[in-house]
């Protein structure tokens, strides 16, 4: 194998693994590990699911995400499928989704789930940073499909505020 297929194979390893450190920290509220996935600049369009606008700046998305998701009992997401297209210090992934959000006192169904993909634009800022010195600087999710109780996440919000 060449030294180019080797580093090809690592960047896809690291690209994929900020996913994967995204999801992890959104499930477990991990707020440090969350941030090390995106640049200072980060662009996050989630108007698919609801946002009214291309969200600018990790410190303002970060806050967004805990508004989100704080109140709820539990999430849970999944990507697969990944695929990299990836040029030189700059990549796209783009991966299928499922998250899962609960709330365990929900006034009915206690579950939201979404399905989609999200296409994450990286770029490499530090060879010797975590994941390879990987981070998104502009991601979008693409919903496909929900189901369940939605208003479940306007439930959480409003559990945080009482």
């Amino acid at each position: 194998m060449t030294d180019a297929r080797i580093h090809l194979l690592l960047d896809r390893a690291d690209i994929s693994q900020v996913l994967h450190s995204y999801a992890t920290a959104i499930d477990t509220r991990d707020w440090d590990l969350l941030a090390t996935c995106f640049t200072e600049d980060l662009e996050a369009d989630f108007r698919d699911f609801g946002g009214r606008e291309v969200v600018k700046g990790r410190d303002v998305w970060l806050e967004i995400i805990k508004g989100t998701i704080q109140g709820l009992d539990a999430t849970h997401h999944l990507t697969a499928n990944h695929v990299h297209q990836i040029n030189g210090d700059t990549a796209t992934l783009t991966a299928y989704l499922q998250a899962l959000h609960r709330l365990d006192t929900a006034r009915s169904d206690p579950e939201y789930t979404v399905g989609g993909y999200y296409t994450c634009e990286m770029v490499r800022t530090d060879r010797d940073a975590v994941n390879g010195g990987w981070r998104m600087r502009r991601y979008a999710l693409n919903v496909t499909w929900h189901r369940g109780n939605r208003d479940i996440l306007r439930q959480a919000q409003r559990r945080l505020k009482n």
